[in-house]
């Protein structure tokens, strides 16, 4: 709100507030600084501004001109700027173009606060700055006539930038606020000043203001570093701003002491009646004066509330849209969250992406890297074997020439004839062996090798983001967030998302399970939420599950197959939803009572179709020997009779000596053994064999008590207030029990 208490011109609160006829507010003193003249064609100025008592000041021969672009005006009279000007400074006047009040010169030069202004010229003679001459005091020079020049001044609102006539009374033709006074009074005194001096953390509030230190201090602080002694002995006190004065002084508190709006033209009078043709509040004395005479009028009293109602009723057109607009408020803000996860979203898939190009672009390297490696050792293989096997030619070639030149050395005919034959044949073989390339490299030093990389340049510096619509098609495969995914007993939980870079647009989800034993599939889910929880699934069984997505173009194809295990055994608790109002739960729902002397029933939050379970009670308080009664019952059992008594529950009712199985209030097979304080029963449930089966204390009650029981089930007990049980699950079956004990007769 403190913005709506703030003058537009100056910035701080409000002082003695006028408002404008376009229904914006100001500040009186900065009105008189923002008041300006009009140019000669339109309006002339009658008087200088200058306080009361003071003669107007000596005119200079030249007119007065702006000063260079972007400097300030000419300032006004300071005492008439801060607010303390005489009456000369609020009867600048002159007509307005219109009869709306309203001007259409925009003066041409900015103040620093943007509203813009012009300087001062001097007054025609005989215009109002005679008049001023007039009333100052005996012995007051009077200023020099000047000559011809602007007579007419207005003002210019600094919010809407229309400007105003000033009419005969000048600025207090202009309404005073006293409303938006009050409203910025009773906010000052809302506002607590804070010591400056204060160690601690928040400050204290302010107790006092030195005026001559400027500093603000609290009572703890005032007495430590402002005592009343020696040189502050003189310093004045005051309350910190704010807060009202001491009792007696001018300051009025925001409360009803406020006196009553008197008339801007008859002091004396009290608004009484509000002027519908002008729109402003009126006194008696100015219907009788004839201005509002003919004027439709109404009484104050009723207009104010009439107002109220008007301002209550559009108040609530803008309550409305705040409220629409706190809940698109936080719908941008969650736009921001979604754009920075999908931003970091785009930014992993941009990085694997690129990864994947540069892991691609690696792997295609060492490939060629081996055929460069492969080529390199082939040609090195040849090379190796030819100098192998030319270096073994030579050295027989050598040694065969330096054996025929020693035989050649020999002087025995005989000798040289028996052995030169043969050395003839071998020196032709030799030679022959030299054939023509034998002497040439069978591979060249160059690598006939070039690899083509001006496509895969091309299509690099070409990798951008396709920035266009993509024609709707049928979405891609969800990705299953195998994080997510999990298993409660027999619930499964399945989390999904689409990818990242997925253009088009999604519509739902297709949920898809199977039954547990390898069957087909069936829809469990369709919606668009890409988190889902089935319950009622089979206990230990494995379940198959896959999603897919659809759109307005038809379904998508399907994502990969999760594959989820149900518990082994079932951890549940007594259902307080489905409880009879008398049973009292505790324990986490673990321990079960009731609050009636009658046999009240309550089930558990499992639910049981397929295989084989166990859980025990534990009796922890047993009086006045009761019945409870232990079983299994469907989801609409009768709750406020023993279980057993309808046919919606099968169950073994128990005293302190004998049991009995009930169903649809049959009893049979009365088996001696009863319950205690401490005792505890077993029930066995196989879904498999179709039986249920009860334990007292370890020990079988008998054969198993139901055969072929089919369909549906949940652990169900029936008790009254004189037994207390607490339920425990999670248990293995049992494997060796006790021999069952025989009905008895």
């Amino acid at each position: 709100m403190e913005e709506e208490l703030k003058c537009p011109v100056c910035g701080s609160l409000f002082r003695e507030p006028i408002i404008l006829p376009c229904s914006h507010n100001v500040c009186l003193p900065c009105a008189r600084t923002i008041a300006v003249q009009t140019p000669e064609s339109e309006q002339h100025l009658p008087a200088l501004l200058h306080p009361r008592g003071t003669a107007a000041p000596a005119p200079t021969p030249a007119p007065a001109t702006p000063g260079p672009p972007g400097g300030s005006a000419a300032p006004l009279d300071p005492e008439c700027s801060a607010g303390g000007g005489g009456d000369h400074a609020d009867k600048l006047s002159l007509h307005s173009e219109t009869d709306s009040g309203y001007g259409s010169y925009t003066p041409s030069l900015k103040s620093p606060n943007g509203v813009r202004v012009l300087p001062l010229v001097p007054a025609p003679p005989g215009g109002a700055a005679a008049a001023a001459a007039a009333a100052a005091p005996r012995g007051a020079v009077p200023s020099p006539s000047p000559g011809p020049g602007p007579v007419g001044s207005s003002l210019t609102c600094p919010q809407c930038h229309r400007s105003a006539s000033l009419e005969q009374r000048g600025l207090r033709g202009f309404q005073r606020n006293r409303l938006l006074e009050a409203i910025v009074q009773r906010y000052r005194q809302g506002r607590t000043a804070k010591c400056q001096l204060c160690d601690r953390s928040p400050a204290e509030p302010a107790a006092v203001l030195c005026e001559q230190c400027e500093v603000l201090y609290c009572a703890a602080c005032q007495l430590r570093c402002h005592p009343a002694r020696g040189p502050f002995a003189k310093h004045r006190l005051a309350p910190p701003p704010g807060q009202p004065g001491p009792p007696g002084g001018e300051g009025k508190g925001a409360g009803g002491g406020r006196k009553p709006a008197t008339c801007g033209e008859h002091e004396l009078e009290q608004y009484s009646m509000y002027c519908l043709s002008c729109r402003s509040p009126v006194c008696y004395q100015c219907l009788e004066d004839g201005r509002h005479g003919k004027h439709d009028v109404k009484a104050l009293g009723a207009m104010w509330k009439q107002h109220k109602a008007q301002l209550s009723q559009a108040l609530n057109g803008v309550s409305d849209k705040a409220k629409e607009a706190k809940e698109f408020l936080v719908q941008l803000k969650n736009l921001l969250q979604q754009i920075q996860e999908n931003g970091l979203d785009y930014e992993a898939c941009l990085v694997a992406q690129c990864d994947a190009l540069v892991d691609a672009l690696t792997r295609q390297k060492a490939k060629l890297l081996t055929k460069v490696t492969k080529e390199r050792e082939h040609k090195l293989k040849v090379v190796w074997d030819q100098i192998n096997h030319c270096t073994l030619k030579l050295r027989q070639s050598t040694g065969l020439m330096e054996y025929c030149l020693e035989v050649i050395k020999e002087n025995d005919p005989s000798g040289f004839l028996q052995i030169s034959d043969a050395l003839i044949k071998r020196v032709q073989v030799s030679q022959e062996q030299w054939v023509k390339g034998a002497l040439e490299p069978k591979v060249s030093a160059e690598f006939d090798l070039t690899l083509d990389s001006e496509p895969l340049l091309e299509a690099i510096h070409h990798l951008d983001f396709i920035q266009m619509k993509f024609p709707v098609t049928v979405p891609p495969v969800p990705l299953l967030q195998l994080e997510k995914c999990c298993t409660r007993n027999n619930s499964v939980t399945l989390a999904w998302r689409m990818p990242p870079l997925s253009h088009n647009p999604v519509e739902g989800y297709i949920l898809e399970l199977d039954d547990g034993d390898g069957g087909q599939f069936r829809e469990v889910y369709v919606g668009k939420e890409t988190l889902c929880t089935i319950d009622g699934l089979h206990f230990n069984s494995t379940y198959n599950a896959r999603v897919k997505a659809f759109n307005s173009s038809g379904v998508g194809p399907y994502s990969k197959t999760v594959i989820l295990q149900t518990s082994d055994v079932a951890w549940f608790t007594f259902d307080p939803s489905s409880a009879h109002r008398d049973i009292v739960l505790s324990n986490d729902n673990q321990t079960a009572t009731c609050s009636s002397y009658d046999d009240r029933v309550v089930l558990g939050t499992a639910a049981f179709s397929k295989g084989v379970h166990y859980w025990e009670l534990h009796v922890d308080r047993y009086d006045n020997h009761p019945d409870p009664a232990f079983g299994i019952a469907r989801i609409n059992v009768v709750k406020d009779m023993m279980l057993g008594k309808d046919d919606k529950a099968w169950a073994m009712y128990v005293d302190n000596n004998r049991s009995w199985f009930m169903h649809c209030n049959s009893h049979t097979n009365r088996t001696e053994g009863g319950v205690s304080k401490g005792a505890t029963v077993g029930v066995l449930l196989d879904l498999n064999k179709h039986n249920l089966t009860f334990y007292i204390n370890g020990q079988q009650q008998g054969p198993p008590a139901f055969e072929n029981i089919e369909g549906v089930f949940m652990p169900a007990l029936s008790l009254n207030r004189n037994v207390q049980v607490t339920l425990q699950t999670g248990l293995e079956v049992p494997q060796c029990v006790k021999q069952p004990k025989l009905p008895s007769n």
